[in-house]
């Protein structure tokens, strides 16, 4: 995303049938839409649960379930008698494997089914995306440094991961404004870059900084290809073990008919604002619905069962967050066990160089700040391209 003003920066429907609360078929996806059928109102459909949203049991991690269901009729849940008072039924269920159907049946028949994923492995943990970048490879292929970290862009994060342990994912673009493309980069740092590549990741952003909003409407095809060609050039001139599936598509919006294509990609989550507008809606959303969106605005991630896509939250945008408002901006997500287990962080790369005209001369202090607070508070580096959501399957 580029995003080098408020409007600009404020970022990132399926079409299936995975939207958030609804039953997993059609058939009792119409019976939950009815006034007198049973609905699981929690968890919410495509919820990812951890351990701060149920209690530890032996073998699994039991979680509430509630929801509406016609006054006077018994209701089932997963089996199990839920207690019923008037409307509102109550019960619990054990998640013992990474993704469960949640199912609510009344005594007449009526059913309605959620699907949720356990994060059985997790643990407190952030990840770092930048956004942006191409600046840096033009002055690296102009002045051909003996090393990539001579340039001081890539220092800034060297030092970081020195200090603090800190992991990376650089998201580039395909060609510059002034005609530097990355079939210009040499393939004389590869070396450098694979022995780095535990810590430093170089990703797709988008094929380049203008227009605004490219796969906004573009045919997923569009897409596709130019992912396609920027990882072409990054395994080209820096490895395969230094290429990263995307996980931030510019602007963080895209057609739905999209996500099903980039998991054949290998991508696997994808962050956004996630941010509601009072005149156009929600927005920075990769285009999924109303309620998914308004869940996630909330949420550290939720799962698109269509696609095989998690989307995740971002946190703090560092380069719109002063020094002073970094530690009030991420303590209370650590205070609200649905945001408190993943922190999505993000900046863009253009508020690093002075000749930008937003540049900020302490947006090197500013990641500095946020990344040794979480660290402090028990937070492990990670990349999401690894695992699940950054953590342990």
């Amino acid at each position: 995303m580029n995003h080098s003003t408020i409007k600009r920066r404020d970022f990132l429907k399926t079409a299936a049938a995975s939207t958030a609360g609804i039953a997993l078929s059609p058939a009792a996806a119409g019976r939950a839409a009815t006034p007198n059928a049973v609905k699981v109102e929690e968890p919410f459909h495509g919820a990812v649960l951890n351990r701060r949203q149920g209690k530890a049991v032996p073998g699994g991690l039991e979680i509430s379930v509630s929801g509406v269901a016609p006054a006077g009729e018994a209701v089932t849940v997963n089996g199990a008698a839920a207690n019923c008072q008037g409307d509102k039924f109550t019960g619990s269920v054990v998640l013992r494997e990474h993704e469960t159907d949640i199912t609510a049946q009344t005594a007449g028949g009526t059913k309605h089914a959620v699907r949720v994923v356990w994060d059985r492995y997790s643990q407190p943990r952030y990840r770092f995306s930048v956004d942006d970048n191409s600046f840096f490879l033009r002055d690296i292929a102009g002045k051909k440094y003996a090393s990539l970290f001579d340039c001081w862009y890539l220092d800034i994060f060297r030092k970081l991961n020195k200090k603090y342990g800190a992991k990376f994912v650089l998201n580039i673009y395909y060609t510059t404004e002034d005609g530097f493309t990355l079939p210009r980069f040499p393939d004389r740092y590869k070396g450098e870059w694979e022995d780095n590549a535990d810590w430093l990741a170089l990703a797709f952003h988008a094929y380049a900084n203008m227009p605004n909003r490219p796969y906004q409407d573009a045919p997923p095809e569009k897409l596709i290809a130019d992912l396609d060609k920027v990882a072409e050039q990054i395994v080209r001139f820096a490895g395969e073990k230094t290429y990263s599936p995307p996980t931030v598509i510019h602007w963080g919006m895209t057609r739905t008919t999209a996500f099903k294509p980039l998991y054949e990609r290998g991508v696997r989550v994808l962050s956004g604002y996630f941010v509601h507008r009072n005149k156009t809606g929600w927005d920075i959303n990769y285009r999924i619905d109303d309620k998914r969106s308004e869940y996630l605005s909330k949420h550290d991630a939720l799962k698109d069962f269509a696609s095989g896509i998690v989307f995740s939250k971002v946190d703090i945008v560092c380069n719109n967050t002063p020094i002073e408002r970094v530690a009030p901006t991420l303590e209370p997500l650590t205070k609200d066990p649905n945001t408190a287990e993943i922190m999505d962080l993000f900046t863009h790369e253009q508020y690093f160089w002075p000749f930008y005209r937003r540049y900020i001369p302490d947006h090197a202090q500013r990641l500095d700040t946020a990344i040794r607070w979480l660290p402090e508070r028990g937070y492990k580096p990670v990349l999401f391209h690894k695992g699940f959501l950054g953590g342990r399957m």
